[in-house]
């Protein structure tokens, strides 16, 4: 710390673990809250009394010293990093959720869902007004990163066109958004694949458009539960393409082959759920740009289950199609010993009604 800096003012090496940090989440900031509040550990035991302004204020004068205004990304608004679900969502969500629990629950989360595709849900989920402010936050955090020849984490190796929301500040919204709603949303509607025990997600913004050539060929997803959420923007084309579901040993490979496929237009504000073993992709853009919002959600406790089972899964339509063959084998091997059997029989008949015949009788005399 530079000599200007009062000595007793001077940040503490080993953090106060037991403090119990204030939250700047609310703060117009260059920073992080996140950053504000694990350094409040850190901080002079009469500055950790003080007033969040007072600890704010010190807080930033620190942290302007090691970072120019031009390293920080500044944020244009607050909404996404905030999980108001007034702000966030539409009406018709946030009603669904006012039961609570227990069958209520249930039937609110079933009332607005619809099927399309089996096993892949549409409802209504995200305020347009909130996804032009994500749009708009993505493209500022994109433009920042230009601007100052930061790198960016993209989401995934395929794809150079979108954003680890992670990375723009939205850890704690992400969080909450699965602990509050997908989680609930998964327990209904995919108990079978860990619906109900998600412990981690993966969320990020995808880019689409002609000029933005993206990888979207059939694929599933590393996830338990995925959703899409279409952001908006102009565009035509861009449907999603829905083909059957595969498990972990059947992801690249298997003789099943798709015979029918399912399309979906992405609609703005409207969210897409399935499982992630569900093979999708995406038709190209014919004009205009598409933004996607997309999360993945895994669950520790399926995956530990699932590398001790070793049988057919019922939600793979490989291993399906394997017990349904492996059947088929077993009915014909059957077939034809019972086939042998009744041969066997029939000619043994035969030889004792020739041995016992009159003419051979007459033969033996």
């Amino acid at each position: 710390m530079d000599q200007s800096t009062p000595f007793n003012d001077r940040l503490v090496l080993a953090p106060t673990h037991d403090h119990m940090a204030d939250k700047y989440d609310d703060l117009d900031t260059e920073f992080e809250p996140q950053l504000f509040s694990s350094l409040e550990r850190h901080l002079p035991q009469h500055l950790r009394d003080a007033s969040r302004d007072t600890k704010h204020e010190r807080m930033q004068q620190i942290l302007h010293r090691y970072s120019t205004k031009e390293e920080c990304h500044r944020r244009i608004f607050q909404d996404p990093y905030m999980l108001n679900p007034k702000i966030f969502f539409q009406p018709t969500f946030l009603e669904a959720f006012r039961a609570k629990e227990g069958k209520n629950l249930v039937t609110s989360i079933r009332s607005i869902m619809s099927e399309p595709v089996p096993g892949v849900y549409t409802f209504n989920m995200l305020n347009l007004n909130f996804c032009q402010k994500l749009i708009h936050e993505v493209k500022h955090f994109e433009a920042w990163a230009r601007n100052t020849d930061s790198s960016i984490l993209r989401p995934n190796t395929g794809n150079g066109y979108g954003v680890s929301l992670d990375d723009i500040g939205m850890k704690a919204t992400l969080d909450k958004l699965m602990e509050d709603y997908i989680s609930l949303i998964s327990r209904v509607l995919f108990p079978d694949v860990g619906g109900g025990s998600l412990d981690s997600r993966h969320g990020y913004v995808l880019q689409y458009g002609r000029d933005k050539v993206i990888k979207e060929d059939l694929h599933v997803d590393d996830s338990e539960v995925t959703l899409h959420v279409c952001l908006g923007n102009q565009f035509a084309g861009g449907e999603l393409v829905f083909g059957g579901q595969r498990c972990k040993d059947h992801v690249n490979g298997g003789t099943h082959i798709e015979k029918e496929f399912d399309y979906l237009l992405p609609v703005g504000g409207q969210a897409i759920i399935h499982r992630g073993c569900r093979l999708y992709g995406a038709k190209p853009i014919k004009f205009g740009h598409r933004y996607n919002f997309l999360m993945w959600f895994k669950s520790s406790v399926f995956r530990e289950l699932q590398s001790h089972d070793k049988g057919f899964k019922d939600f793979c339509d490989e291993c399906q199609s394997q017990k349904i063959a492996r059947l088929n084998e077993w009915v014909a091997a059957k077939k034809k010993v019972e086939e042998m059997m009744l041969l066997e029989s029939l000619s043994k008949d035969y030889y004792e009604s020739c041995l016992f015949s009159p003419c051979c009788l007459f033969l033996w005399f």
